[in-house]
């Protein structure tokens, strides 16, 4: 990507916040995605690109609003093929009910620079910098516990993990807790909190278990911004998910993917904004005259992470700034 859409594809995410925020806490998850999904694909047809949607609201008999395969942008001669990643709105339960860390998502490459994931399961292994070299999907929860420790110069116990809330990670959390470590049960985002793992003095340093490969994409485009790594495998359960795999073009179903693998591209732009309150990032605020959003917008060339606080004004005249 030769011009930088970082600031574009800010308010992008902006926009779909913005929308999704209006329905926070009124206890309908689809009405908050709708909105979502609406604002964020409006915005996306003003940007100067050739864009097309790798990874989005599902197939395009499944989802009217930014299916994969979709062509977004206005198309404007010279404008520059993108392939997109998206996730209007990252929790929306936790949006619907009003919990911590409900976010909207893009991420963005050259065309191929982002895999098009298979809409199933994969094993999960997030962490930052500091461990990513001392750590593997194969081995135990335990071992990779205390090479963590070890590479951070901590106890076992000193670390917190994240794991989704879900029965499949019964054993999961069993395993982690006769480590020492300390556990944070979260209901959705593993997105947002693959992230946290990959900024230091979070007071995160892993997330492990099982979420979904779209998901995965996302996180990778993250950490090749942050520096951090996911380690990730598909579960390929049944001959339909073989299919699927097929489908696409995977024919290895135990290959252990890494952020490179996941979001290969040369040139990786990331962006979310929250929509309620996060670790990372604030919620969307309103005011009379209104509203303030918190973001984060990252690029591996050139590599930067940038936090914007915005106040967008719905009118210049007499407006009161809030700090």
């Amino acid at each position: 990507m030769e011009r930088d859409l970082s600031l574009e594809f800010l308010r992008v995410v902006e926009k779909a916040a913005i929308a999704a925020a209006h329905t926070m806490g009124y206890g309908d998850r689809h009405a908050a995605d709708d909105a979502a999904v609406k604002a964020m694909r409006q915005e996306l047809s003003g940007v100067s690109i050739r864009g097309r949607i790798v990874i989005g609201e599902g197939e395009r008999d499944q989802a009217p609003m930014l299916y994969i395969g979709e062509e977004v942008g206005n198309g404007a001669a010279g404008a520059p093929g993108i392939d997109i990643a998206v996730d209007p709105l990252e929790g929306t339960n936790l949006c619907a009910t009003g919990a911590p860390n409900a976010i909207a998502v893009l991420a963005a490459s050259e065309k191929g620079g982002l895999l098009h994931a298979p809409d199933l399961y994969m094993e999960k292994l997030v962490v930052g910098p500091t461990s990513k070299d001392y750590v593997s999907l194969d081995a135990s929860p335990a071992d990779n516990l205390k090479a963590i420790a070890k590479a951070l110069g901590r106890d076992v116990d000193d670390l917190v993990v994240i794991v989704l809330d879900r029965p499949r990670h019964e054993q999961l959390i069993e395993e982690i807790r006769a480590t020492g470590a300390r556990i944070q049960l979260i209901g959705d985002g593993d997105l947002s909190a693959g992230i946290t793992a990959a900024v230091a003095g979070s007071g995160v340093h892993a997330v492990m278990g099982t979420g979904g490969a779209p998901e995965g994409v996302l996180t990778a485009a993250a950490m090749r911004c942050l520096n951090g790594e996911i380690f990730a495998r598909l579960i390929v359960s049944k001959p339909e998910h073989e299919e699927r795999c097929r489908a696409m073009g995977i024919s290895d179903f135990k290959k252990v993917y890494r952020s490179k693998d996941l979001a290969p591209g040369k040139s990786i732009i990331f962006a979310a904004t929250g929509v309620t309150d996060g670790t990372l990032m604030k919620g969307v605020r309103f005011f009379a005259d209104g509203n303030r959003t918190s973001s984060v917008v990252m690029q591996n060339e050139p590599h930067q992470i940038r936090f914007i606080d915005s106040i967008h004004v719905a009118s210049a005249e007499n407006v009161r700034i809030r700090f």
